[in-house]
């Protein structure tokens, strides 16, 4: 840090006791004029003048402790830091010195010593505020964010609308990734503020990244009417009349963008990318041109610019683009596609077909669980968070008191996940039972089926089941609670020795619940199968249990015969559940049986016409067996019904 300020810590103890005579006036008269070349900001002047008093009196805490305040202004770290170790080593009972010591190691980034220290300051005065507020700032430091939530909520308790400790806790929830939260704090903040367009800008990315149109637009033309000079509020704001389909406002903001950050490889990113869209392929080749000379390393965007060469007719130089992105991302299918159509265009057919070979062989190395990282081809959001305040301004003759600077930039981009960001060609996977259903956007999918809810009107479950399309990533706190409840299932279980019919096949059903929320997938096959044999043959829930079982035998990867029997027997007890074919047919995809994995999501489909992901997924396999235009259509149909990155995967795939 470079800016100075002009106020500087004044020591909290006593002085000492007066010793008479000559040498105390002079000692006394050299302090304060040092003191006051310290609040011009002459830090070398005032460092003579408490060498002198230190000469004097070597045993006087406050020069060592001025000293090192100047020599902080002046950048002298570790100056500073023997300063300061020399005044606790005279009286080790003075808040300010472990504050000051604190600050320094701060700056040195030794988080763990500056929090001891602020921790020490705070043992000796417990309620002082900028300590607490100092400790939290190195407590997020050190991703220690339970221990700076605690700060923080404990300064909010006693002044609950502070506009600085809003903004901290705003900082905290991006940390955290609460995406909502952290809009909830920083909405309080543009209230109170509402002249920054920094405060503005943060909040506008936030809402843009959480797909909130609306309210980024109207946060982002605030910031910008305000007088950001920041380009990604430009940069944001394309982005929404991008999606909006409103090319010409778009390129406009994209244009102010460029002109703002001329160097700035995001800006001419979007404004290439925009260009593309709108069918300007001359000057998207401009523009990738220049992200790449200000990014070589950007493997991505050659990927990009060879989407805009083939469409440009220029076959040679779109393969040797095409060639670099299989070099770093040798797992991105359609980049192969790509060059084995660029060669068909040269004439070069055995070319091309190699081009396709190569890709199968990869195909079939990858692991199933594994994701590869793909090039982005998607907009990209200009990310910022609060500025890290400049904690040099706390050092002040306020030190005791609250305090309330305006915050004043935003320099430091924050890297979040953005929503449907592509990173490979991937199937959806399984739908499958559970208690917990993630997030289903905007899908049309039928995610529930009159068994299901038959089943759950009867409430002999511990909860409700539900169908979803995604695992949900549970807490070890939720988790131990399945631990918990298996644990009392079991001696349920035990107690009712061999007694079959519905009560044991619920108890049995309700355990292998449990054990798949755990992941111990093998115990949970086992106790369906004692569900399955001690529940009626008759029983409707029958086909929720073999469906269950086929999942998580799916889940195992072993027996494959086995596990679509299991997935026979559903659809043989229950023909009209959609979801047994759809998961049959993704088993049948992962095995290379792509007919029959096509005709099942087809039999999906018909009784389920919404079914994004079986249109998604059957798209994917239409367009692996070459069949491209049929899987385009799919892939439409898909887009249409809420899965968004169907779009982005038939930018690439046309």
């Amino acid at each position: 840090m470079t800016k100075k300020i002009r106020h500087i810590v004044l020591i909290a103890c006593a002085l000492l006791c007066s010793l008479g005579g000559q040498a105390q006036l002079n000692t006394d008269r050299l302090t304060a004029i040092g003191r006051n070349a310290l609040y011009f900001e002459d830090y070398v002047l005032a460092i003579q003048y408490f060498n002198q008093v230190i000469r004097l009196k070597p045993y006087l805490v406050e020069p060592y402790q001025l000293r090192a305040i100047s020599k902080v202004q002046l950048e002298d770290w570790e100056g500073a830091l023997e300063d300061c170790n020399r005044a606790i080593e005279i009286n080790p009972f003075i808040a300010s010195l472990y504050y000051t010591r604190g600050f320094i190691y701060r700056q040195l980034e030794q988080w763990p010593a500056a929090e001891q220290d602020f921790t020490s300051a705070l043992r000796i005065t417990p309620r002082n505020r900028t300590y607490v507020a100092l400790r939290a700032d190195v407590r997020m430091r050190m991703d220690s964010l339970a221990l700076a939530q605690e700060d923080l909520d404990l300064l909010l308790e006693e002044t609950p609308d502070q506009v600085d400790l809003l903004h901290d806790k705003a900082v905290l929830y991006i940390r955290q990734q609460d995406t909502i939260r952290a809009i909830e704090y920083l909405e309080r903040v543009v209230e109170k503020r509402p002249n920054e367009p920094e405060n503005w800008s943060i909040l506008g990315t936030l809402y843009l990244m959480s797909e909130n149109e609306q309210e980024a637009l109207r946060c982002l033309n605030q910031a910008i009417e305000n007088g950001s000079e920041w380009a990604g509020d430009y940069v944001n704001r394309g982005i929404v009349s991008y999606k909006r389909h409103d090319y010409k406002t778009a390129l406009s903001d994209y244009d102010k963008a460029v002109r703002i950050a001329p160097k700035d490889v995001q800006c001419h990113y979007n404004r290439a990318l925009l260009l593309q869209e709108v069918g300007d392929y001359n000057r998207a080749l401009e523009e990738y041109n220049r992200v790449i000379a200000l990014s070589p390393q950007s493997y991505e965007m050659y990927y990009n610019r060879g989407l805009v060469r083939m469409q440009l007719m220029q076959w040679q130089k779109a393969l040797q683009d095409l060639e670099i992105t299989i070099k770093h991302y040798p797992y991105f299918m359609p980049a192969y596609y790509l060059a084995s159509q660029a060669k068909i265009q040269l004439g070069d057919f055995r070319g091309a077909q190699q081009y396709r070979d190569r890709a199968y062989q990869l195909d079939r190395k990858k692991t199933t669980n594994h994701i590869y990282p793909s090039p982005r081809t998607d907009v990209d959001i200009a990310q910022k968070t609060p500025q890290e305040r400049d904690r040099r301004r706390e050092f002040s003759v306020r030190q005791a008191q609250d305090i309330d600077e305006p915050e004043s930039k935003y320099e430091s981009a924050w890297r979040g996940t953005v929503q449907n960001r592509y990173q490979d060609v991937q199937l959806e996977p399984n739908i499958e039972l559970g208690y917990y259903a993630a997030s289903k956007e905007l899908r049309q999918t039928n995610y529930t089926h009159p068994t299901l809810e038959e089943l759950n009107r009867r409430n002999v479950l511990n909860a409700p089941l539900r169908f979803s399309p995604r695992e949900v990533q549970l807490t070890p706190e939720i988790l131990d609670q399945h631990f918990q409840t298996i644990a009392q299932l079991t001696e349920t279980i035990n107690a009712m020795a061999s007694t079959v019919g519905e009560a044991a096949m619920m108890a049995y059903m309700s355990r292998a619940l449990e054990e798949a929320q755990v992941r111990d997938y093998a115990s949970a096959v086992d106790d369906c199968t004692r569900a399955i044999r001690a529940g009626g043959d008759d029983s409707p829930v029958m086909a929720l249990l073999y469906l269950l079982r086929a999942d998580l035998r799916a889940k195992l990867k072993k027996e494959i015969d086995i596990t679509l029997r299991d997935y026979d027997e559903v659809i043989r007890r229950d023909p009209t559940l959609s979801i047994a074919y759809y998961n049959k047919a993704n088993l049948l995809y992962e095995n290379k049986d792509y007919e029959g994995a096509i005709r099942l999501y087809t039999k999906a489909l018909e009784i389920d016409p919404d079914m994004a992901e079986a249109y998604l997924n059957r798209g994917l396999t239409y367009i692996y067996i070459d069949k491209v235009k049929a899987g385009l259509q799919d892939l439409s149909s898909a887009g249409e019904r809420g899965i968004y990155q169907a779009y982005h995967l038939i930018s690439r795939f046309r």
